[in-house]
C-alpha cells in the first residue's frame, strides 16, 4: 500500500486559480479573491424582540484604526491593519497576517435606532447593540387562513 501525502495548499491554489480565470471570462474583477477576503472581519449576529447584537472580530486594531459607521438598514465598517516596519539584518520573516485596509457593509435584517447604538470594543472584539425602532419592535402580521373546502 502507497502512502500519498495531501498537499491541501497546492489544491486550494489550483481552486482558487480556476475560480480567478472564471471570473475573468464573466468579466468580474479576478483579482477578488486576492485582494483579501480573509481580511474582512468576521460577524456574529444575533436577533431579539428588542435590539439586533452584532459581533465584529477585529484582533490587533486599535479603535482609533476603526471607522463604523450604522444606518437604519446597516453597519458598516472600514479600517486598515498596519505591518509592523521591522528590518533585520539576519533570517527570514514568513507572515500569514492579513495587512491593509478593509471594508465590510452587513445589511440588517430590521430597522434600528441609528443614534441610540452602543459599543464596545475589548480584546479585538467590537460588540455593537442596535435597538430596533418602535415600528419594528410593534410590527404584528395579521396572516389570514383561507379554509379548505374538503
Amino acid at each position: 500500500m502507497t502512502l500519498i501525502r495531501l498537499n491541501t495548499s497546492s489544491q486550494f491554489d489550483n481552486v482558487q486559480h480556476l475560480i480567478n480565470s472564471l471570473l475573468q471570462e464573466t468579466g468580474v474583477a479576478s483579482g477578488l479573491f486576492d485582494r483579501g477576503l480573509n481580511n474582512v472581519p468576521a460577524a456574529e449576529i444575533q436577533e431579539t424582540e428588542d435590539a439586533i447584537y452584532l459581533k465584529l472580530e477585529l484582533p490587533g486594531l486599535e479603535a482609533k484604526d476603526l471607522d463604523v459607521q450604522v444606518t437604519q438598514n446597516a453597519v458598516h465598517i472600514s479600517g486598515e491593519r498596519k505591518s509592523d516596519t521591522k528590518t533585520e539584518e539576519k533570517g527570514v520573516i514568513k507572515s500569514e497576517f492579513n495587512y491593509g485596509k478593509f471594508q465590510r457593509i452587513i445589511p440588517l435584517s430590521a430597522r434600528v435606532q441609528n443614534t441610540k447604538v452602543t459599543a464596545d470594543y475589548k480584546d479585538g472584539i467590537l460588540n455593537l447593540i442596535l435597538p430596533k425602532t418602535e415600528q419594528e419592535k410593534n410590527k404584528v402580521v395579521k396572516i389570514n387562513l383561507e379554509q379548505s373546502a374538503t
